[in-house]
């Protein structure tokens, strides 16, 4: 039998429903896989749980929210041989889920796994962290990690809105950064700045048109917009139409980026957690062909190779 590792943050989102661990154990030895579920303890206990996993296991699964699939990813790209990773979405937002194409039955999900398909990601780092789909600073970006975790477990979602809504009215600082994309030098001041490789974030689907997830590029975003009506408006077009045609909001695709910091004082997010590195200097890379077992549903319309 194959070896199957099941990462589980247990406090993700609502909480794990312990009721559903034989029947994840059932379903992977349906697909002959011999199973450990593992659960996580305390902060980046994920990460070091895939970093002491056997060489011949054939797959880990990380069961938790994007910020749980964060730290397997950063772990399995700190050994020597990489494992094939497969992320099953408990979370609150579950940004990464919904672009895969899953849907909210865990165990449909485990299945759409199961029967899918090993394909090369890019993954972007920042500063050599890791980060999966999203690498964010400025207005709104502590969000993810600042709600209380009591209000996203009664709330879900709706937590985040709540939040977002908090600061609207609040005082909106402007960065002051010099930022090179392909070797091509920029200055600017921004409110704040997103760096992905998907087309959902923040619950928002398609925030960028045409993102695939192999073709060694990553999408950035830079928004200047600091009044309330300018920044309500935008985040209505984000949910309604095409973010590119509004003033103030600049897009990219990019191989490599470096951002410099005039300002001291800033937050990073980095897949929904804080990203507590206070250099002045950033390097944004990708680390191309990283494997995971993907469900086939939207594998066309995110990949450019077909293989």
């Amino acid at each position: 039998m194959k070896k199957c590792t099941v990462i589980i943050n247990p406090h993700s989102g609502r909480g794990f429903d312990s009721r559903n661990l034989l029947k994840m154990e059932e379903i992977l030895a349906e697909y002959d896989y011999e199973s450990r579920i593992v659960l996580t303890l305390y902060r980046r206990h994920a990460e070091e749980i895939i970093t002491k996993l056997d060489d011949d296991t054939d797959l880990v699964i990380s069961a938790g929210g994007d910020g749980t699939f964060f730290e397997v990813m950063n772990g399995n790209l700190k050994r020597k041989k990489p494992l094939v990773l497969a992320h099953l979405p408990v979370g609150t937002t579950n940004d990464i889920g919904h672009m895969y194409g899953f849907s909210n039955n865990l165990l449909n999900n485990l299945r759409l796994i199961l029967e899918g398909s090993i394909k090369g990601v890019d993954i972007g780092f920042i500063n050599n962290r890791a980060f999966t789909y999203v690498a964010s600073f400025g207005k709104f970006m502590d969000v993810p990690y600042q709600t209380p975790q009591e209000l996203k477990k009664r709330l879900g979602y709706f937590a985040y809105i709540i939040e977002i809504l908090k600061r609207v009215v609040t005082h909106t600082p402007k960065y002051k950064i010099a930022y090179t994309i392909d070797g091509v030098k920029h200055y600017g001041k921004y409110t704040f700045v997103l760096i992905s490789n998907a087309n959902r974030i923040a619950g928002i689907d398609n925030f960028y048109n045409d993102v695939k997830l192999d073709d060694s590029k990553f999408e950035v975003m830079l928004c200047s917009l600091s009044k309330k009506r300018d920044i309500l408006k935008a985040i209505y077009t984000l949910k309604t139409s095409d973010i590119s045609y509004v003033s103030g909001i600049e897009l990219y695709k990019a191989h490599e980026m470096q951002i410099e910091f005039m300002n001291k004082d800033r937050s990073w997010c980095i897949d929904g957690e804080e990203f507590n590195d206070k250099k002045n200097k950033y390097e944004i890379k990708l680390k191309k062909d990283v494997k995971m077992l993907i469900p086939n549903i939207n594998i066309e319309k995110l990949f450019v190779s077909k293989k």
